[in-house]
């Protein structure tokens, strides 16, 4: 790294806010800013006043020329080309993203999907430090992936590789109706929302005494599930162990794929711990090929939330 440039940017577009760090070689983040990614329908709007930010919180430490690359963790965004296509939540499709950024700024710039940038993070700042064969779940609004295998993320040919919240766990009509437009995806019945559906059926199911009833039905989120469980609900244990079985059993067949050191589970489904850890490590060992059995480590995150997207993102810009 030339010691005149000790610093790389990370940047989190999300459908509401786009968040950017500067981040160094250690992985702390020394400034950030943000702007409202939805108040700025026309692209080029955006592009103009994110740099500006960006332009600003980079002052105080030298300004741009100390400043390596950008690294971009963005919805739907491809390695290869730097695009950006038919992203649900962006207010902008089929953008050269990257080659906007680093024509305005002056900088390289690399985008993946937050997924992969996780990975990437995990892998120079989290837990899998050192490791050179781990995949990353992001258990979020949707079910995340990022796929490392001998030390580099798996973009694939077309750079999309590695969507594994959409493998097919439910086969058939009966199979839950995922936001992709398929059934039976594992994000369907693994992410928060996955879990707030469980919650909606067991209720509808069982007759047992539980406090989510005393809930309205249709509003009941994961961390409502999360709360009763704390709290002894049998009920809530039951979805949990539900969701933490599917996961497992979806985590035997990943290993089978690229034989990882750990999974390394992040996102805000993850806080609820051993309630979820417990029947993912019961399902995969009971799942997984003999020679892979208490073999294949589980992990959480160890990055701050608030740091871990700006972070993960960062770390592609130290390949730039």
């Amino acid at each position: 790294m030339p010691i005149d440039k000790p610093y790389v940017l990370g940047l989190d577009v999300g459908g509401t806010n786009s968040v950017v760090g500067v981040v160094d070689a250690r992985g702390h983040v020394l400034g950030r800013t943000s702007i409202k990614t939805k108040d700025y329908p026309v692209f080029a709007n955006y592009v103009e006043a994110l740099c500006a930010e960006i332009e600003k919180v980079v002052e105080p430490l030298g300004g741009m020329e100390k400043v390596r690359g950008l690294g971009g963790g963005v919805p739907n965004a491809c390695y290869y080309t730097g695009m950006i296509d038919q992203a649900a939540n962006l207010p902008w499709s089929h953008v050269p993203f990257a080659q906007a950024i680093s024509d305005k700024l002056n900088i390289p710039v690399s985008i993946t999907n937050d997924a992969n940038a996780a990975a990437m993070g995990e892998m120079m700042y989290g837990v899998a430090k050192g490791m050179k064969n781990f995949i990353t779940i992001t258990l979020g609004t949707g079910v995340g992936s990022g796929i490392v295998i001998d030390g580099k993320v798996v973009y694939g040919h077309d750079g999309f590789a590695g969507e594994l919240g959409h493998t097919t766990v439910v086969r058939g009509e009966t199979g839950r109706l995922c936001g992709c437009g398929r059934k039976g995806c594992l994000e369907a019945y693994a992410s928060a929302t996955g879990v707030a559906r469980t919650a909606k059926e067991i209720l509808e199911t069982t007759t047992k005494a539980t406090i989510l009833r005393d809930l309205k039905e249709s509003e009941i989120t994961s961390k409502d599930v999360y709360d009763a469980a704390m709290q002894g609900d049998e009920v809530a244990k039951e979805i949990f162990n539900y969701t933490g079985t599917i996961l497992g059993e979806s985590f035997a067949n990943f290993i089978l794929f690229s034989a990882p050191e750990a999974i390394v589970i992040f996102g805000g489904l993850s806080k609820a711990g051993e309630l979820l850890l417990d029947p993912i490590r019961k399902a995969m060992n009971a799942n997984v090929m003999y020679f892979w059995k208490d073999k294949v480590k589980l992990l959480l995150s160890d990055l701050k939330e608030a740091d871990a997207a700006i972070l993960g993102a960062s770390a592609l810009a130290w390949e730039l």
